[in-house]
């Protein structure tokens, strides 16, 4: 593979081109992962309008669908509530030659739920406390975690979220909890800080995306799960990941205006 230079900028034809490039090799991937009965689990979190539904899209666009999944729950039932936090997760994990893309996951609990008051402070540690090991208990079994944190800046997630008031095709991801997004700016912020800090590992660690410009963050998610997967077929010449566009979390972020605060 060969470095390539910073992308934070694409013409429609450049990027169709790098894109379907990318999308070649993921199906390579998968078939790699289908043929060694591989699990493979990602997760996307981030703010709202972040740019998560469109990257997990384009991850499974020309994947086979019988053996790649995109998860994004709604908001828990009643016995969802009354069970075991993870519980109602464990049912969509991906199965022997599966590749699935969770749309928010678990860590809903260290993000809106948190900053909205949806969960107690007790149910907020014990999270905090057990996810780690709950991810370490999937990776001995064999699930692949790739995680990734969309990084947005309060002007862009503004911009996005009246885009979405003004828009009759995308008013449907218009929520109650949208509407606070920006008001709650601060605590989600650190909301976001705490989970990072607390719950990033070595068998699990966040991936932290610059994805103000949704081509360069979608393109770059792609590179960077091909670049952590060894696959029969991976491409010599497929490009790397931009550094500057996506990166290993470390705490010195939170500090030097890497990540938006």
């Amino acid at each position: 593979m060969k470095p390539n230079n910073s992308e934070t900028e694409f013409g429609n034809d450049a990027y169709r081109e790098a894109l379907h490039a990318a999308q070649v090799e993921l199906v390579r991937f998968q078939r790699h992962v289908i043929k060694l009965e591989q699990k493979i689990l990602v997760i996307l979190e981030g703010r709202d309008a972040a740019g998560k539904d469109g990257a997990a899209k384009r991850i499974t666009e020309h994947l086979s669908p019988r053996e790649s999944r995109i998860v994004a729950l709604g908001k828990p039932s009643d016995h969802d509530r009354a069970s075991w936090y993870f519980q109602r997760y464990v049912a969509h994990l991906p199965s022997s030659g599966e590749t699935v893309i969770f749309n928010r996951s678990w860590y809903n609990r260290a993000g809106v739920e948190r900053v909205m008051g949806f969960c107690t402070n007790e149910e907020y540690e014990q999270f905090m406390q057990t996810a780690p090991m709950f991810e370490q208990l999937l990776v001995h079994c064999g699930v692949k975690i790739i995680k990734y944190y969309l990084d947005i800046s309060r002007d862009e997630q503004e911009k996005r979220l009246q885009r979405r008031r003004e828009d009759p095709l995308r008013q449907w991801k218009i929520s109650p909890v949208d509407e606070k997004a920006l008001n709650r700016w601060q605590d989600y912020s650190e909301a976001r800080n705490e989970m990072l800090l607390r719950t990033h590992s070595v068998f699990a660690p966040w991936i932290v995306v610059k994805a103000d410009d949704k081509k360069a963050a979608r393109l770059n998610i792609i590179r960077d799960i091909l670049s952590r997967c060894e696959y029969h077929g991976k491409s010599g010449h497929g490009e790397f990941p931009d550094p500057n566009q996506v990166f290993l979390f470390d705490k010195l972020l939170l500090t030097n205006g890497v990540v938006a605060t």
